[in-house]
């Protein structure tokens, strides 16, 4: 990730131009990966369920799918616009992970998908840890391409890292912090269908290519459709896309 404080801020805010883009082009979560990381209070009865930063509600719905009551909170006006009218009857407001606009102990478990890394850990964790009841969780989930499919790979080395496709689980987890238990991470397959456009369109979300010039931006999207149209695994109209849901989850300590 950036080192740049600056350069930092103005990704994690990039999103919000692009959130009709962000709520169609990406993927949702598995409901495998939801269901590990709800594992340690899955047998509280209604347990309550904050999605932090929570975007475009791509995890809120698939918390939803689950039978979960969930609690949305995102920072971006924009983003939480689209998530408003995708998912009228979940609660949503306005909020940051340093800031959470939750009463203390309020939630079993605070999700946070494919956006712990924007995140100021040492004002995150014990601010989510206030918001938690004793022996809630804590998880974050984070959607990658599979860096073991070749062609994968081969799409990263187009986009020259711009959309961390290959190298996205290496670059991020869910911080140890004395007030959980320990950090533990599973994998699960996501497998996601796209066409080359709705691919590309993908792309173009990524916090990365957002900052762009919009001349190096059109010259990095041209080369990925150039590059999707070679490959023979993309050749059909439709076809999936092999991608890997990492979970980081740990437990609040009692």
């Amino acid at each position: 990730m950036t080192t740049d404080p600056d350069l930092h801020r103005r990704r994690a805010s990039s999103f919000g131009s692009q959130a009709a883009a962000y709520a169609e082009y990406r993927p949702d979560y598995p409901a495998a990966a939801v269901r590990w990381a709800l594992e340690p209070v899955a047998d509280r009865d209604e347990p309550h369920v904050l999605d932090l930063a929570a975007g475009t509600g791509k995890l809120t719905a698939a918390l939803v799918a689950e039978g979960v009551r969930t609690t949305a909170v995102e920072p971006d006006a924009a983003m939480l616009d689209e998530l408003r009218r995708a998912l009228p009857d979940v609660p949503a407001q306005e909020g940051t992970a340093e800031r959470i606009p939750l009463p203390s102990g309020s939630v079993d478990a605070v999700l946070v998908g494919q956006a712990f890394h924007w995140f100021a850990p040492e004002r995150a964790l014990p601010e989510i840890a206030r918001v938690l009841r004793p022996g809630g969780v804590a998880a974050g989930l984070w959607n990658h391409g599979d860096h073991e499919v070749d062609w994968i790979v081969g799409l990263d080395e187009v986009t020259r890292g711009e959309a961390c496709f290959a190298d996205l689980a290496e670059e991020v987890e869910l911080p140890a912090h004395e007030a959980y238990g320990e950090v533990e991470r599973r994998r699960f397959p996501n497998r996601t269908r796209y066409t080359r456009d709705s691919l590309t369109a993908m792309v173009a979300t990524h916090s990365r290519l957002l900052l762009l010039p919009e001349d190096e931006r059109a010259q990095l999207l041209a080369r990925v459709r150039g590059y999707l149209a070679a490959r023979p695994e993309t050749q059909s109209v439709e076809f999936e896309v092999p991608m890997v849901t990492v979970v980081d989850r740990a437990v609040l300590k009692d």
